[in-house]
Protein backbone atom coordinates (compact mmCIF):
# COMPACT_ATOMS: atom_id res chain seq x y z
CA UNK A 1 0.00 0.00 0.00
CA UNK A 2 1.35 3.39 -1.03
CA UNK A 3 0.96 5.71 1.98
CA UNK A 4 2.39 8.83 0.35
CA UNK A 5 0.57 10.45 -2.57
CA UNK A 6 2.34 11.76 -5.68
CA UNK A 7 2.28 15.33 -4.32
CA UNK A 8 3.81 14.25 -1.00
CA UNK A 9 6.47 12.20 -2.79
CA UNK A 10 7.42 15.16 -4.98
CA UNK A 11 7.57 17.48 -1.96
CA UNK A 12 9.72 14.98 -0.05
CA UNK A 13 12.04 14.55 -3.03
CA UNK A 14 12.39 18.32 -3.48
CA UNK A 15 13.13 18.83 0.23
CA UNK A 16 15.59 15.91 0.32
CA UNK A 17 17.46 17.24 -2.71
CA UNK A 18 17.74 20.73 -1.20
CA UNK A 19 18.84 19.50 2.26
CA UNK A 20 21.35 17.04 0.76
CA UNK A 21 22.90 19.77 -1.38
CA UNK A 22 23.12 22.12 1.60
CA UNK A 23 24.87 19.54 3.81
CA UNK A 24 27.26 18.41 1.05
CA UNK A 25 28.11 22.00 0.10
CA UNK A 26 28.83 22.98 3.71
CA UNK A 27 30.99 19.88 4.31
CA UNK A 28 32.90 20.58 1.09
CA UNK A 29 33.87 24.08 2.26
CA UNK A 30 35.62 22.75 5.35
CA UNK A 31 37.18 19.72 3.61
CA UNK A 32 38.65 21.89 0.86
CA UNK A 33 39.86 24.37 3.45
CA UNK A 34 41.56 21.56 5.41
CA UNK A 35 43.26 20.25 2.25
CA UNK A 36 44.34 23.67 0.96
CA UNK A 37 45.88 24.57 4.31
CA UNK A 38 48.44 21.82 3.57
CA UNK A 39 48.26 21.69 -0.24
CA UNK A 40 47.91 25.05 -1.98
CA UNK A 41 47.44 23.85 -5.59
CA UNK A 42 43.68 24.42 -5.85
CA UNK A 43 43.38 23.93 -9.62
CA UNK A 44 45.11 20.54 -9.42
CA UNK A 45 42.74 19.56 -6.60
CA UNK A 46 39.75 20.55 -8.73
CA UNK A 47 41.13 18.62 -11.72
CA UNK A 48 41.56 15.46 -9.62
CA UNK A 49 38.02 15.84 -8.23
CA UNK A 50 36.61 16.05 -11.75
CA UNK A 51 38.74 13.13 -12.91
CA UNK A 52 37.52 11.02 -9.97
CA UNK A 53 33.91 11.91 -10.83
CA UNK A 54 34.36 10.97 -14.51
CA UNK A 55 36.03 7.63 -13.72
CA UNK A 56 33.54 6.67 -11.00
CA UNK A 57 30.50 7.26 -13.24
CA UNK A 58 32.18 5.52 -16.19
CA UNK A 59 33.09 2.38 -14.22
CA UNK A 60 29.77 2.46 -12.37
CA UNK A 61 27.95 2.41 -15.71
CA UNK A 62 30.24 -0.33 -17.10
CA UNK A 63 29.60 -2.53 -14.05
CA UNK A 64 25.86 -1.93 -14.15
CA UNK A 65 25.56 0.14 -10.97
CA UNK A 66 24.04 3.11 -12.81
CA UNK A 67 21.60 3.16 -15.71
CA UNK A 68 22.97 6.37 -17.24
CA UNK A 69 23.54 6.48 -20.97
CA UNK A 70 26.99 6.31 -22.54
CA UNK A 71 28.89 9.20 -24.10
CA UNK A 72 27.09 10.81 -27.02
CA UNK A 73 28.96 13.51 -28.95
CA UNK A 74 25.79 15.33 -29.99
CA UNK A 75 24.70 15.56 -26.36
CA UNK A 76 28.24 16.59 -25.37
CA UNK A 77 28.05 19.53 -27.79
CA UNK A 78 24.77 20.64 -26.18
CA UNK A 79 26.22 20.36 -22.67
CA UNK A 80 29.51 22.08 -23.60
CA UNK A 81 28.21 25.60 -22.70
CA UNK A 82 27.28 24.28 -19.21
CA UNK A 83 30.82 22.99 -18.73
CA UNK A 84 32.40 26.20 -20.04
CA UNK A 85 30.35 28.39 -17.68
CA UNK A 86 31.13 26.03 -14.80
CA UNK A 87 34.88 26.24 -15.36
CA UNK A 88 34.75 30.01 -15.96
CA UNK A 89 32.91 30.37 -12.64
CA UNK A 90 35.54 28.32 -10.79
CA UNK A 91 38.48 30.05 -12.49
CA UNK A 92 37.23 33.59 -11.71
CA UNK A 93 36.23 32.57 -8.17
CA UNK A 94 39.72 31.28 -7.44
CA UNK A 95 41.29 34.37 -9.01
CA UNK A 96 39.11 36.68 -6.90
CA UNK A 97 40.32 35.07 -3.67
CA UNK A 98 43.78 36.58 -4.29
CA UNK A 99 42.43 40.08 -3.63
CA UNK A 100 39.20 39.54 -1.67
CA UNK A 101 38.98 38.12 1.85
CA UNK A 102 36.85 35.05 2.54
CA UNK A 103 33.88 36.79 4.30
CA UNK A 104 33.55 39.31 1.48
CA UNK A 105 33.96 36.58 -1.14
CA UNK A 106 31.08 34.60 0.41
CA UNK A 107 29.01 37.79 0.65
CA UNK A 108 29.46 38.62 -3.04
CA UNK A 109 28.69 35.03 -4.09
CA UNK A 110 25.43 35.24 -2.13
CA UNK A 111 24.21 37.79 -4.70
CA UNK A 112 23.74 34.91 -7.15
CA UNK A 113 19.99 34.42 -6.34
CA UNK A 114 19.32 38.02 -7.35
CA UNK A 115 21.25 37.46 -10.58
CA UNK A 116 19.22 34.29 -11.26
CA UNK A 117 15.98 36.25 -10.83
CA UNK A 118 17.20 38.91 -13.28
CA UNK A 119 18.33 36.25 -15.78
CA UNK A 120 14.92 34.56 -15.51
CA UNK A 121 13.19 37.87 -16.20
CA UNK A 122 15.19 38.54 -19.40
CA UNK A 123 14.87 34.92 -20.60
CA UNK A 124 11.08 35.15 -20.53
CA UNK A 125 10.58 32.87 -17.54
CA UNK A 126 7.31 33.19 -15.61
CA UNK A 127 7.38 36.11 -13.19
CA UNK A 128 7.94 34.98 -9.58
CA UNK A 129 5.48 35.99 -6.89
CA UNK A 130 5.93 39.26 -5.03
CA UNK A 131 6.94 37.37 -1.88
CA UNK A 132 9.66 35.46 -3.75
CA UNK A 133 11.06 38.67 -5.26
CA UNK A 134 11.03 40.51 -1.92
CA UNK A 135 12.63 37.58 -0.07
CA UNK A 136 15.50 37.42 -2.55
CA UNK A 137 15.96 41.20 -2.33
CA UNK A 138 16.01 40.90 1.48
CA UNK A 139 18.67 38.19 1.22
CA UNK A 140 20.78 40.45 -1.01
CA UNK A 141 20.26 43.38 1.39
CA UNK A 142 21.59 41.20 4.20
CA UNK A 143 24.72 40.57 2.14
CA UNK A 144 25.32 44.30 1.68
CA UNK A 145 24.77 45.08 5.38
CA UNK A 146 27.15 42.28 6.42
CA UNK A 147 29.72 43.51 3.90
CA UNK A 148 29.81 46.96 5.51
CA UNK A 149 31.35 45.43 8.62
CA UNK A 150 34.38 44.14 6.73
CA UNK A 151 34.85 46.05 3.50
CA UNK A 152 38.40 46.07 2.12
CA UNK A 153 38.10 47.18 -1.49
CA UNK A 154 40.23 45.61 -4.23
CA UNK A 155 39.08 46.57 -7.74
CA UNK A 156 40.54 43.55 -9.55
CA UNK A 157 39.46 41.09 -6.86
CA UNK A 158 35.91 42.46 -6.74
CA UNK A 159 35.68 42.46 -10.54
CA UNK A 160 36.72 38.80 -10.60
CA UNK A 161 34.17 37.91 -7.90
CA UNK A 162 31.27 39.66 -9.65
CA UNK A 163 32.29 38.04 -12.94
CA UNK A 164 32.20 34.69 -11.14
CA UNK A 165 28.63 35.46 -9.98
CA UNK A 166 27.64 36.10 -13.61
CA UNK A 167 29.12 32.80 -14.82
CA UNK A 168 27.61 30.87 -11.92
CA UNK A 169 24.19 32.32 -12.76
CA UNK A 170 24.45 31.33 -16.41
CA UNK A 171 25.75 27.92 -15.39
CA UNK A 172 22.82 27.20 -13.03
CA UNK A 173 20.23 28.43 -15.54
CA UNK A 174 21.75 26.22 -18.26
CA UNK A 175 21.81 23.19 -15.92
CA UNK A 176 18.11 23.67 -15.22
CA UNK A 177 17.41 24.06 -18.95
CA UNK A 178 19.51 21.01 -19.91
CA UNK A 179 17.88 18.76 -17.35
CA UNK A 180 14.39 19.71 -18.50
CA UNK A 181 14.79 19.89 -22.29
CA UNK A 182 17.42 17.24 -22.97
CA UNK A 183 15.89 14.72 -20.57
CA UNK A 184 19.23 14.09 -18.86
CA UNK A 185 19.47 12.78 -15.33
CA UNK A 186 21.62 14.44 -12.68
CA UNK A 187 24.25 11.69 -13.04
CA UNK A 188 24.41 12.13 -16.82
CA UNK A 189 24.81 15.92 -16.60
CA UNK A 190 27.46 15.41 -13.90
CA UNK A 191 29.38 12.99 -16.16
CA UNK A 192 29.31 15.31 -19.18
CA UNK A 193 30.29 18.31 -17.09
CA UNK A 194 33.24 16.49 -15.47
CA UNK A 195 34.39 14.90 -18.73
CA UNK A 196 34.24 18.16 -20.70
CA UNK A 197 35.97 20.03 -17.85
CA UNK A 198 39.13 17.93 -18.00
CA UNK A 199 40.76 19.42 -21.14
CA UNK A 200 40.13 22.96 -19.89
CA UNK A 201 41.46 22.20 -16.39
CA UNK A 202 44.51 20.35 -17.72
CA UNK A 203 45.33 23.36 -19.86
CA UNK A 204 44.97 25.64 -16.81
CA UNK A 205 47.27 23.67 -14.49
CA UNK A 206 49.92 23.53 -17.23
CA UNK A 207 49.55 27.20 -18.23
CA UNK A 208 49.67 28.41 -14.62
CA UNK A 209 52.75 26.29 -13.87
CA UNK A 210 51.07 24.12 -11.20
CA UNK A 211 51.93 20.95 -13.12
CA UNK A 212 54.12 18.93 -12.58
CA UNK A 213 55.22 20.40 -9.21
CA UNK A 214 51.71 19.94 -7.82
CA UNK A 215 51.83 16.18 -8.40
CA UNK A 216 55.29 15.89 -6.86
CA UNK A 217 54.06 17.70 -3.75
CA UNK A 218 50.93 15.52 -3.65
CA UNK A 219 53.01 12.32 -3.68
CA UNK A 220 55.20 13.73 -0.90
CA UNK A 221 52.17 14.73 1.18
CA UNK A 222 50.57 11.28 0.74
CA UNK A 223 53.03 9.90 3.30
CA UNK A 224 50.89 11.64 5.93
CA UNK A 225 47.92 9.40 6.79
CA UNK A 226 45.79 12.29 8.08
CA UNK A 227 46.33 14.32 4.89
CA UNK A 228 45.58 11.27 2.73
CA UNK A 229 42.27 10.68 4.53
CA UNK A 230 41.19 14.33 4.19
CA UNK A 231 42.30 14.41 0.54
CA UNK A 232 40.35 11.24 -0.35
CA UNK A 233 37.31 12.57 1.51
CA UNK A 234 37.50 15.76 -0.54
CA UNK A 235 37.49 13.71 -3.76
CA UNK A 236 34.45 11.73 -2.62
CA UNK A 237 32.65 14.83 -1.35
CA UNK A 238 33.36 16.57 -4.66
CA UNK A 239 31.36 13.82 -6.38
CA UNK A 240 28.55 14.02 -3.80
CA UNK A 241 28.42 17.82 -4.05
CA UNK A 242 28.15 17.84 -7.85
CA UNK A 243 25.45 15.15 -7.79
CA UNK A 244 23.31 16.88 -5.15
CA UNK A 245 23.74 20.27 -6.85
CA UNK A 246 22.57 18.98 -10.23
CA UNK A 247 19.75 17.00 -8.58
CA UNK A 248 18.55 20.03 -6.60
CA UNK A 249 18.63 22.23 -9.71
CA UNK A 250 16.67 19.71 -11.81
CA UNK A 251 14.12 18.71 -9.14
CA UNK A 252 13.60 22.26 -7.85
CA UNK A 253 15.04 25.22 -9.78
CA UNK A 254 18.21 27.24 -10.25
CA UNK A 255 16.83 29.88 -7.85
CA UNK A 256 16.15 27.29 -5.13
CA UNK A 257 19.68 25.89 -5.51
CA UNK A 258 21.22 29.32 -5.09
CA UNK A 259 19.03 30.10 -2.05
CA UNK A 260 20.20 26.83 -0.46
CA UNK A 261 23.73 27.96 -1.26
CA UNK A 262 23.04 31.27 0.51
CA UNK A 263 21.78 29.52 3.66
CA UNK A 264 24.75 27.13 3.49
CA UNK A 265 27.01 30.17 3.36
CA UNK A 266 25.42 31.51 6.54
CA UNK A 267 26.00 28.16 8.27
CA UNK A 268 29.56 27.93 7.00
CA UNK A 269 30.33 31.48 8.12
CA UNK A 270 28.86 30.84 11.58
CA UNK A 271 30.76 27.57 12.01
CA UNK A 272 33.88 29.32 10.72
CA UNK A 273 33.64 31.87 13.53
CA UNK A 274 33.29 29.06 16.10
CA UNK A 275 35.69 26.44 14.70
CA UNK A 276 38.44 28.45 13.03
CA UNK A 277 38.42 31.53 15.25
CA UNK A 278 40.64 34.56 14.66
CA UNK A 279 37.80 36.58 13.08
CA UNK A 280 36.57 39.77 14.73
CA UNK A 281 32.77 39.88 14.93
CA UNK A 282 31.16 43.23 14.05
CA UNK A 283 27.58 44.26 14.79
CA UNK A 284 26.97 44.88 11.08
CA UNK A 285 28.19 41.36 10.23
CA UNK A 286 25.75 39.79 12.69
CA UNK A 287 22.88 42.06 11.59
CA UNK A 288 23.54 41.24 7.94
CA UNK A 289 23.60 37.50 8.62
CA UNK A 290 20.28 37.72 10.47
CA UNK A 291 18.69 39.66 7.59
CA UNK A 292 20.22 37.21 5.11
CA UNK A 293 18.81 34.19 6.97
CA UNK A 294 15.40 35.85 7.34
CA UNK A 295 15.29 36.32 3.56
CA UNK A 296 16.09 32.64 3.01
CA UNK A 297 13.38 31.49 5.45
CA UNK A 298 10.88 33.88 3.87
CA UNK A 299 11.74 32.53 0.42
CA UNK A 300 11.18 28.93 1.60
CA UNK A 301 7.78 29.89 3.03
CA UNK A 302 6.83 31.77 -0.16
CA UNK A 303 7.75 28.80 -2.37
CA UNK A 304 5.79 26.45 -0.10
CA UNK A 305 2.70 28.67 -0.35
CA UNK A 306 3.16 28.93 -4.11
CA UNK A 307 3.33 25.14 -4.52
CA UNK A 308 0.39 24.68 -2.14
CA UNK A 309 -1.80 27.08 -4.15
CA UNK A 310 -1.18 25.28 -7.46
CA UNK A 311 -4.18 23.21 -8.58
CA UNK A 312 -3.48 19.46 -8.81
CA UNK A 313 -2.78 18.06 -12.27
CA UNK A 314 -5.71 16.22 -13.83
CA UNK A 315 -5.02 12.76 -15.19
CA UNK A 316 -7.22 11.05 -17.75
CA UNK A 317 -8.37 7.51 -16.99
Amino acid sequence: MDILGDSDKNSYRSLSAAVSYGIASMAMVFLNKAVLMQYSHSMTLLTLQQLATTLLIHFGRSMGYTKSKGLDMQTARRILPVSLFYNANVAFALASLKGVNIPMYIAIKRLTPLAVLIAGFFSGKARPTTQVILSVLLTAAGVLVAALGDFSFDLIGYSMAFTSVFFQTMYLVLVEKSGAEDGLTSIEIMFYNSFLSLPFLLFLIIATGEFPDSLSLLFAKSNSFSFLVIFLLSLVMGIVLNFTMFLCTIVNSALTTTIVGVLKGVGSTTLGFVILGGVEVHALNVTGLVINTAGGVWYSYAKYQQKKSKPPKLTST
